[in-house]
Protein backbone atom coordinates (compact mmCIF):
# COMPACT_ATOMS: atom_id res chain seq x y z
CA UNK A 1 0.00 0.00 0.00
CA UNK A 2 2.86 2.36 0.80
CA UNK A 3 4.42 1.72 -2.61
CA UNK A 4 1.12 2.55 -4.30
CA UNK A 5 0.88 5.80 -2.38
CA UNK A 6 4.43 6.72 -3.33
CA UNK A 7 3.73 5.92 -6.99
CA UNK A 8 0.58 8.04 -6.93
CA UNK A 9 2.40 10.97 -5.36
CA UNK A 10 5.20 10.67 -7.91
CA UNK A 11 2.60 10.73 -10.66
CA UNK A 12 0.96 13.81 -9.15
CA UNK A 13 4.30 15.60 -9.10
CA UNK A 14 5.07 14.72 -12.72
CA UNK A 15 1.59 15.89 -13.74
CA UNK A 16 1.94 19.41 -12.33
CA UNK A 17 3.56 21.03 -15.40
CA UNK A 18 1.06 19.28 -17.69
CA UNK A 19 -1.84 20.56 -15.57
CA UNK A 20 -0.53 24.13 -15.72
CA UNK A 21 -0.20 23.95 -19.49
CA UNK A 22 -3.64 22.39 -19.86
CA UNK A 23 -5.24 25.11 -17.75
CA UNK A 24 -4.04 27.84 -20.09
CA UNK A 25 -4.94 25.96 -23.29
CA UNK A 26 -8.38 24.90 -22.05
CA UNK A 27 -9.07 28.50 -21.07
CA UNK A 28 -8.83 29.29 -24.77
CA UNK A 29 -11.18 26.37 -25.48
CA UNK A 30 -13.69 27.73 -22.97
CA UNK A 31 -13.62 31.07 -24.75
CA UNK A 32 -14.19 29.48 -28.16
CA UNK A 33 -16.88 27.10 -26.90
CA UNK A 34 -18.96 29.94 -25.49
CA UNK A 35 -18.44 32.01 -28.65
CA UNK A 36 -19.67 28.98 -30.63
CA UNK A 37 -22.95 28.87 -28.72
CA UNK A 38 -22.21 26.55 -25.78
CA UNK A 39 -23.06 27.48 -22.22
CA UNK A 40 -20.34 27.46 -19.57
CA UNK A 41 -21.70 24.21 -18.11
CA UNK A 42 -21.81 22.55 -21.54
CA UNK A 43 -18.22 23.60 -22.21
CA UNK A 44 -17.21 22.20 -18.83
CA UNK A 45 -18.90 18.85 -19.52
CA UNK A 46 -17.18 18.61 -22.91
CA UNK A 47 -13.77 18.95 -21.26
CA UNK A 48 -14.63 16.64 -18.37
CA UNK A 49 -15.48 13.75 -20.70
CA UNK A 50 -13.24 14.50 -23.70
CA UNK A 51 -9.65 15.22 -22.79
CA UNK A 52 -8.53 16.02 -26.33
CA UNK A 53 -7.59 19.52 -27.37
CA UNK A 54 -7.68 19.27 -31.17
CA UNK A 55 -10.80 17.10 -31.08
CA UNK A 56 -12.67 19.55 -28.86
CA UNK A 57 -11.68 22.61 -30.87
CA UNK A 58 -12.80 20.85 -34.05
CA UNK A 59 -15.98 19.66 -32.33
CA UNK A 60 -17.21 23.09 -31.29
CA UNK A 61 -16.39 24.41 -34.76
CA UNK A 62 -18.66 21.74 -36.25
CA UNK A 63 -21.34 22.53 -33.68
CA UNK A 64 -21.18 26.22 -34.52
CA UNK A 65 -21.56 25.49 -38.24
CA UNK A 66 -24.52 23.16 -37.61
CA UNK A 67 -22.58 20.17 -38.92
CA UNK A 68 -24.01 16.65 -39.08
CA UNK A 69 -23.37 13.77 -36.71
CA UNK A 70 -21.43 12.02 -39.48
CA UNK A 71 -19.13 15.02 -39.88
CA UNK A 72 -18.56 15.11 -36.15
CA UNK A 73 -17.84 11.36 -35.95
CA UNK A 74 -15.43 11.40 -38.89
CA UNK A 75 -13.61 14.48 -37.62
CA UNK A 76 -13.16 12.99 -34.15
CA UNK A 77 -12.01 9.66 -35.57
CA UNK A 78 -9.40 11.25 -37.83
CA UNK A 79 -8.10 13.68 -35.23
CA UNK A 80 -7.97 11.21 -32.34
CA UNK A 81 -6.91 8.03 -34.14
CA UNK A 82 -3.31 8.60 -33.06
CA UNK A 83 -4.30 7.77 -29.49
CA UNK A 84 -4.83 4.16 -30.56
CA UNK A 85 -1.14 3.96 -31.46
CA UNK A 86 -0.19 5.54 -28.16
CA UNK A 87 -2.37 3.07 -26.25
CA UNK A 88 -0.77 0.10 -28.02
CA UNK A 89 2.69 1.42 -27.23
CA UNK A 90 1.87 2.25 -23.62
CA UNK A 91 0.26 -1.15 -23.08
CA UNK A 92 3.75 -2.64 -23.45
CA UNK A 93 5.08 -0.33 -20.74
CA UNK A 94 2.56 -0.93 -17.93
CA UNK A 95 3.07 -3.57 -15.24
CA UNK A 96 1.14 -6.81 -14.80
CA UNK A 97 -1.23 -5.36 -12.17
CA UNK A 98 -2.49 -2.69 -14.57
CA UNK A 99 -5.53 -4.64 -15.81
CA UNK A 100 -9.28 -4.57 -16.42
CA UNK A 101 -11.11 -1.39 -15.47
CA UNK A 102 -7.81 0.34 -14.81
CA UNK A 103 -7.02 0.11 -18.51
CA UNK A 104 -10.19 2.04 -19.26
CA UNK A 105 -8.66 4.91 -17.33
CA UNK A 106 -5.48 4.55 -19.37
CA UNK A 107 -7.49 4.81 -22.57
CA UNK A 108 -9.55 7.75 -21.31
CA UNK A 109 -6.63 9.87 -20.15
CA UNK A 110 -4.11 9.24 -22.90
CA UNK A 111 -3.01 12.60 -24.28
CA UNK A 112 0.16 13.54 -26.13
CA UNK A 113 1.78 14.96 -23.01
CA UNK A 114 0.66 12.28 -20.54
CA UNK A 115 1.78 9.60 -22.99
CA UNK A 116 5.19 11.24 -23.44
CA UNK A 117 5.82 11.42 -19.70
CA UNK A 118 4.55 7.87 -19.03
CA UNK A 119 6.44 6.22 -21.88
CA UNK A 120 9.60 8.04 -20.83
CA UNK A 121 9.70 6.38 -17.41
CA UNK A 122 12.69 4.12 -16.79
CA UNK A 123 10.60 1.53 -14.93
CA UNK A 124 7.26 -0.07 -15.70
CA UNK A 125 4.24 2.19 -15.28
CA UNK A 126 1.89 1.23 -12.45
CA UNK A 127 -1.81 2.04 -12.26
CA UNK A 128 -1.14 4.22 -9.21
CA UNK A 129 1.52 6.26 -11.02
CA UNK A 130 -0.64 6.67 -14.12
CA UNK A 131 -3.60 7.67 -11.97
CA UNK A 132 -1.53 10.34 -10.26
CA UNK A 133 -0.10 11.52 -13.55
CA UNK A 134 -3.62 11.94 -14.99
CA UNK A 135 -5.34 13.55 -11.99
CA UNK A 136 -4.04 17.11 -12.03
CA UNK A 137 -4.06 17.45 -15.84
CA UNK A 138 -7.74 16.43 -15.83
CA UNK A 139 -8.58 19.05 -13.21
CA UNK A 140 -6.45 21.59 -15.06
CA UNK A 141 -8.20 20.89 -18.36
CA UNK A 142 -11.71 21.02 -16.90
CA UNK A 143 -10.96 23.95 -14.60
CA UNK A 144 -9.35 26.02 -17.33
CA UNK A 145 -12.33 25.43 -19.59
CA UNK A 146 -14.77 26.66 -16.97
CA UNK A 147 -12.54 29.65 -16.20
CA UNK A 148 -12.39 30.63 -19.85
CA UNK A 149 -16.10 30.10 -20.37
CA UNK A 150 -17.11 32.21 -17.37
CA UNK A 151 -14.42 34.89 -17.22
CA UNK A 152 -13.22 35.02 -20.81
CA UNK A 153 -15.16 38.15 -21.66
CA UNK A 154 -13.11 40.26 -19.26
CA UNK A 155 -9.71 39.00 -20.48
CA UNK A 156 -7.67 41.15 -22.90
CA UNK A 157 -7.74 39.87 -26.50
CA UNK A 158 -3.96 39.54 -26.65
CA UNK A 159 -3.97 37.26 -23.60
CA UNK A 160 -6.80 35.01 -24.79
CA UNK A 161 -5.14 34.66 -28.21
CA UNK A 162 -1.75 33.78 -26.77
CA UNK A 163 -3.23 30.98 -24.66
CA UNK A 164 -3.99 28.94 -27.78
CA UNK A 165 -0.30 28.26 -28.48
CA UNK A 166 0.61 27.17 -24.95
CA UNK A 167 -0.03 23.47 -25.66
CA UNK A 168 2.55 23.40 -28.45
CA UNK A 169 5.20 25.02 -26.29
CA UNK A 170 4.51 22.52 -23.51
CA UNK A 171 4.81 19.56 -25.86
CA UNK A 172 8.11 20.88 -27.24
CA UNK A 173 9.39 21.15 -23.68
CA UNK A 174 8.59 17.46 -23.15
CA UNK A 175 10.19 16.23 -26.40
CA UNK A 176 13.38 18.30 -26.48
CA UNK A 177 15.17 17.00 -23.32
CA UNK A 178 15.09 13.27 -24.30
CA UNK A 179 16.01 14.21 -27.87
CA UNK A 180 19.07 16.09 -26.58
CA UNK A 181 20.06 13.22 -24.31
CA UNK A 182 19.61 10.39 -26.83
CA UNK A 183 20.81 10.62 -30.44
CA UNK A 184 18.41 7.85 -31.51
CA UNK A 185 15.43 9.79 -30.18
CA UNK A 186 16.70 12.90 -31.97
CA UNK A 187 16.83 11.03 -35.29
CA UNK A 188 13.29 9.69 -34.83
CA UNK A 189 12.00 13.18 -33.95
CA UNK A 190 13.78 14.68 -36.98
CA UNK A 191 12.22 12.06 -39.27
CA UNK A 192 8.76 12.75 -37.86
CA UNK A 193 9.24 16.51 -38.36
CA UNK A 194 10.41 15.96 -41.94
CA UNK A 195 7.40 13.77 -42.72
CA UNK A 196 5.03 16.28 -41.16
CA UNK A 197 6.51 19.14 -43.21
CA UNK A 198 6.22 17.12 -46.42
CA UNK A 199 2.59 16.28 -45.73
CA UNK A 200 1.81 19.90 -44.91
CA UNK A 201 3.72 21.77 -47.64
CA UNK A 202 3.74 19.43 -50.66
CA UNK A 203 0.57 20.18 -52.67
CA UNK A 204 -0.09 16.54 -53.60
CA UNK A 205 -0.81 15.81 -49.92
CA UNK A 206 -3.35 18.61 -49.47
CA UNK A 207 -6.14 16.10 -48.93
CA UNK A 208 -4.43 14.48 -45.92
CA UNK A 209 -6.05 15.65 -42.69
CA UNK A 210 -3.99 16.82 -39.73
CA UNK A 211 -5.02 13.75 -37.75
CA UNK A 212 -3.86 11.34 -40.44
CA UNK A 213 -0.70 13.40 -40.98
CA UNK A 214 0.24 12.85 -37.34
CA UNK A 215 -0.41 9.11 -37.63
CA UNK A 216 1.56 8.77 -40.87
CA UNK A 217 4.51 10.75 -39.51
CA UNK A 218 4.58 8.72 -36.28
CA UNK A 219 4.40 5.37 -38.08
CA UNK A 220 7.12 6.27 -40.58
CA UNK A 221 9.42 7.68 -37.88
CA UNK A 222 8.87 4.65 -35.65
CA UNK A 223 9.44 2.18 -38.49
CA UNK A 224 12.64 3.85 -39.67
CA UNK A 225 13.84 4.17 -36.08
CA UNK A 226 13.20 0.46 -35.49
CA UNK A 227 15.13 -0.44 -38.65
CA UNK A 228 18.07 1.86 -37.87
CA UNK A 229 18.26 1.16 -34.16
CA UNK A 230 16.91 -2.34 -33.42
CA UNK A 231 16.65 -3.32 -29.76
CA UNK A 232 18.68 -6.33 -28.68
CA UNK A 233 16.35 -8.58 -26.63
CA UNK A 234 19.24 -9.70 -24.46
CA UNK A 235 20.40 -6.17 -23.68
CA UNK A 236 17.17 -4.19 -23.68
CA UNK A 237 14.17 -6.40 -24.14
CA UNK A 238 12.19 -4.41 -21.60
CA UNK A 239 12.78 -1.10 -23.31
CA UNK A 240 9.50 -1.17 -25.25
Amino acid sequence: MEDLELDYRRGLKDGIPIALGYFSVSTAFGLIAVDSGCTAVEALFISMFNVTSAGQFAGVTILASMGTYIEMALAQFLINARYALMAISLSQKINDKFRGVKRLALATFITDEIFAVAIGQDDEVSAAYYGGLSTLPWFGWAGGTFFGAVLGNIMPDILSTSLSIALYGMFIAIVVPPAKANFKVLIAVAIAIACSCILFYVPVFDGVSSGFAIIISAVIASAIGALLFPVDDEDGGDAA
